[in-house]
C-alpha cells in the first residue's frame, strides 16, 4: 500500500511540475491578462452595477437573517 501511496504522488507530481518547451504558455497567460483588461475597462460601469447590486443584496440578507436570530433567540427565553 505505501509503494501504491508513493508511486500515485510520484505521478501526480510529474503531471503538475511538468513544464513545456516554447513560449506558448506565456503568450496564452499574456492575451488572458489582456482580454480581462479589455474587459474591465469596457465593463467598468457594468461591474461597478453588479458589485453593488450583490454587497446591498447581501447586506439585506445579513440584517434578515440577523434579525429573525435575535427573535429567535428572545423567543426562547
Amino acid at each position: 500500500m505505501k509503494n501504491f501511496m508513493n508511486n500515485m504522488m510520484n505521478n501526480v507530481k510529474k503531471i503538475f511540475m511538468n513544464k513545456e518547451d516554447g513560449i506558448d504558455g506565456i503568450l496564452v497567460t499574456i492575451g488572458l491578462c489582456v482580454i480581462a483588461l479589455v474587459l474591465c475597462v469596457v465593463m467598468k460601469d457594468a461591474l461597478i452595477t453588479l458589485i453593488q447590486d450583490v454587497t446591498s443584496a447581501m447586506s439585506v440578507k445579513a440584517q434578515q437573517i440577523l434579525s429573525s436570530t435575535a427573535v429567535m433567540a428572545i423567543g426562547y427565553r
